[in-house]
């Protein structure tokens, strides 16, 4: 076979392969229309999930900022001196307006962060208002829904402050020993500790409250709850 038998042949075979190649690629051109529209559906349906996302967690977080707002309004009466644009004339009021901008978000947004955040404050807020059975509502739902978070944890911890306000002391201090014994650092184990001791105290419960108490003392010196740790115990020893 000469040069130009062999370049002929060449050619031939390329020829063939781009023939090959044109037809396989017509035969399969539905399908590989159908990937590719597939594939842009999907980066559509992707791309407008995470941009209706970003807009309902701005929008619940402008809701949230205009409820954590209220916390520095003024409490008085209007006109008085230190009084700005929000005044209320009792702290109750004011918590009240708090709760409601809270439930708003809470209930509107209750898959984001801030709406998260907003049925933790709910808790915090009927705390405040005395309302403790409402507050412990609050608290549960809040581990109902992610448990294993910072606002999980906390919840945890006011709901037991809700049940010891109510008189649940067992289920309280169920929940303020568990949470005693956590190291991850989710919650203060010395802010955990002086409820426990309180809430054995409202139980009648010396002899384990002289426990806590004198625990704060020894693993905790330096921490807030150290004086009345020591007062408690003074008075204990006196009674």
């Amino acid at each position: 076979m000469n040069r130009t038998e062999r370049h002929h042949l060449k050619d031939n075979e390329l020829a063939n392969l781009a023939s090959s190649t044109r037809h396989a690629v017509e035969e399969n051109r539905t399908p590989i229309i159908g990937i590719v529209v597939g594939v842009v559906v999907l980066l559509a349906v992707v791309g407008g999930y995470f941009a209706w996302t970003s807009r309902v967690n701005n929008r619940a977080g402008s809701l949230l900022a205009d409820a954590t707002v209220l916390e520095n309004a003024f409490v008085g009466p209007p006109g008085a001196p230190g009084s700005g644009p929000i005044t209320f004339e009792t702290q109750r009021a004011k918590q009240q307006a708090m709760l409601t901008k809270f439930k708003i978000v809470a209930d509107e947004y209750p898959a984001t962060d801030a709406g998260l955040f907003a049925r933790y404050r709910m808790g915090t807020t009927y705390l405040a208002l005395g309302e403790a059975k409402s507050a412990g509502e609050a608290f549960q739902q809040v581990i109902d829904q992610n448990a294993g978070s910072l606002y999980g944890q906390m919840a945890r911890l006011g709901l037991a402050e809700s049940q010891a306000l109510t008189g649940a002391y067992d289920e309280a201090i169920k929940a303020y020993t568990e949470l005693a014994q956590r190291t991850d650092g989710a919650v203060p184990v010395d802010g955990v500790l002086v409820r426990l001791a309180r809430t054995y105290v409202e139980a009648g419960n010396t002899a384990e409250a002289t426990k806590t108490w004198t625990r704060i003392v020894d693993e905790f010196p330096n921490s807030p709850f150290t004086a009345e740790a020591r007062q408690k115990l003074a008075e204990l020893k006196k009674s």
